[in-house]
């Protein structure tokens, strides 16, 4: 039986899909030509990650299909119900790119209070040459300790970007429409731990409250962060969006950078890719990375090591 990787796996899911009786094909397809290349192969398991979408057109195409899975979490890319109707299986992992994603969002945070996507920009253009000049324009870095990080939507992603702010002693708050409350278990290299409990509450109050905010939610119909909403945040505020593009309006975020209201954003996803605007990716005050909070090698060995059990699971 044979599947295809259309966005790549990782070396552990091959070999353990590959030890469960399965071939994998890693060649990518473009996307006009995934349903012909499926039905010519015969095709049984089409994995993808965000880039390739699979629609109904794809899945109306392919009656040979049994699984679609996607490496990550959200599955915005995937007419998920319809292939369910259609009796094919599908499949993700939720937990296996948490940490990455966490570690990513505080990477944009440390980048935001220190000015360092800025520094990294100017250093090699003015270092040499106007190297006091750069030293006081970056001079009013600010701490994240003793600060705090309003996280929007507490699920996994969310708790692991909890558990890394608490770890940095900031002060952890939360908004989420469907968790009530959630214990966050802080682990340490020695085996001990720490367990505190985070009611979550209002988007308003948590934008009112938060010195930054990070967004843990999926595709939405409309912004979480729009106009008005931006008017409701403190001043000097650090936003940043590892989630999904087109949670956050752009537009207003450039306006909230420009005055002042917002004093820094991390993007690492944007409503318009793979083109972002250019207002963003030539914004001093935007810490940018392309789409990668599950890009690391410890969570695609988890996501490909993962799918490759699931799908073994289903079809051996």
């Amino acid at each position: 039986m044979k599947v295809l990787a259309n966005d790549g796996i990782s070396k552990s899911g091959i070999e353990a899909l590959e030890k469960g009786g399965f071939e994998v094909i890693t060649s990518k397809v473009a996307q006009e030509q995934v349903a012909n290349y499926i039905n010519e192969n015969n095709v049984a398991v089409l994995l993808v990650r965000s880039a390739t979408k699979v629609r109904k057109d794809i899945i109306d195409a392919c009656p040979g299909l049994k699984v679609i899975g996607r490496g990550g979490v959200g599955m915005d890319n995937i007419d998920v119900d319809y292939a369910k109707s259609k009796g094919i299986h599908v499949i993700n992992t939720p937990a296996s790119s948490s940490e990455s994603v966490a570690e990513l969002v505080f990477g944009h945070l440390l980048n935001g209070v220190r000015f360092l996507h800025d520094s990294n920009r100017n250093m090699p253009l003015e270092g040499d040459s106007n190297f006091d000049g750069l030293k006081k324009a970056y001079a009013n870095g600010r701490e994240l300790r003793g600060k705090t990080l309003g996280i929007v939507g507490i699920g996994r992603i969310g708790q692991a970007t909890a558990k890394m702010a608490l770890g940095l002693g900031m002060k952890v708050i939360a908004a989420d429409s469907f968790i009530p409350e959630v214990d966050v278990k802080v682990e340490f290299f020695d085996g001990q731990s720490i367990t505190t409990t985070i009611k979550t509450q209002s988007l308003e109050s948590l934008f009112q409250e938060a010195d930054f905010i990070s967004l843990h939610v999926p595709a939405q119909n409309g912004y979480i962060l729009g106009e008005k909403e931006f008017e409701l945040l403190k001043d000097g505020v650090g936003i940043v969006n590892c989630a999904r593009g087109g949670v956050i309006d752009e537009v207003a975020l450039v306006k909230a950078l420009d005055s002042g209201k917002v004093s820094f954003a991390g993007l690492d996803v944007f409503e318009n890719e793979p083109k972002p605007e250019m207002a963003l990716l030539m914004h001093s005050k935007i810490s940018l990375t392309p789409h990668i909070g599950a890009a690391t090698g410890e969570a695609q060995d988890r996501i490909g090591t993962e799918l490759a059990s699931q799908i073994i699971s289903l079809l051996s």
